[in-house]
């Protein structure tokens, strides 16, 4: 790969320490997973969710052995299910006390032009993507009404924004994430809630590859400015941003991450 090389490592600094976060679709090597690990970094205690359990345990398993077993739990969660997602938030609530951030990180892709979609591709589609940060969202919000506060970030993307063929589905998802995350800020300010977004444009990991074909990857890449994907953890270290301190006086903001060209 041609281009400005990955930057390396940033440590961490403490930004969210003492917090208690939960982290959804964090089984592994994705932006979810990347923020996991960058938010125990911080300092936060981390609850991580994934719909596949086994990667879950195994991830689990790997950031307690790096972190401590005190610091990071795992529950499963199929984000299309309601009880699930309230059992989830409940459980974080009943462990600490409070949650203090959530990252709605769920989303499900794919690639089919429209005059061959069906209305199950479609639908799948917008309800991990779509209904799923609704669902999250809204337990999140109830949960930090009654403590007082809290950050959440959800996980859009640059099509939301942008045309790309065969994305009508995830686009439409996406775009509707950031108007939640516009909407949702505006009503849970009153609470001292705030609610931003993320909007990666790529960021590589091993199942983006099994999903996308090389010519598409090859094409995406070539549109960065630094000839280049990024990195999870560095859309990871946007979100750590949004969920500290430091972003203290915004809410309702899609920060694109990305080096796209206009």
């Amino acid at each position: 790969m041609t281009g400005v090389e990955s930057p390396a490592y940033v440590p961490g600094h403490g930004l969210l320490k003492g917090r208690t976060a939960v982290v959804t679709a964090a089984a592994g090597a994705g932006i979810g997973g990347a923020t996991a690990r960058r938010f125990l970094q911080e300092g936060a205690r981390v609850l991580i969710s994934d719909a596949h359990a086994r990667r879950l345990k195994e991830y689990e398993a790997e950031l307690a052995g790096e972190f401590g077993s005190e610091s990071v739990a795992a529950l499963p969660c199929d984000v299309t299910d309601e009880a699930q997602v309230q059992g989830l938030f409940d459980a974080a609530v009943a462990a600490h006390g409070r949650l203090d951030v959530v990252v709605n990180n769920a989303g499900l892709g794919g690639t089919s032009d429209l005059v061959d979609m069906t209305d199950e591709q479609w639908s799948k589609v917008l309800d991990v993507t779509l209904n799923g940060t609704f669902r999250c969202t809204r337990a999140a919000l109830r949960a930090m009404r009654e403590s007082g506060g809290g950050v959440i970030v959800n996980n859009a993307s640059v099509v939301g924004w942008r045309a790309q063929a065969g994305q009508a589905h995830y686009a439409a998802a996406k775009a509707g994430v950031m108007a939640l995350t516009r909407c949702a800020a505006i009503e849970a300010a009153e609470y001292g809630v705030r609610v931003n977004a993320v909007s990666p444009s790529l960021a590589m990991h091993p199942h983006l590859v099994k999903v996308t074909t090389p010519e598409l990857l090859a094409e995406l890449t070539a549109r960065e400015a630094f000839g280049r994907y990024a990195e999870p953890w560095e859309v990871a270290n946007v979100i750590v941003f949004l969920a500290s301190d430091y972003s203290s006086y915004m809410t309702g903001e899609v920060v694109s991450v990305s080096s796209q060209h206009a």
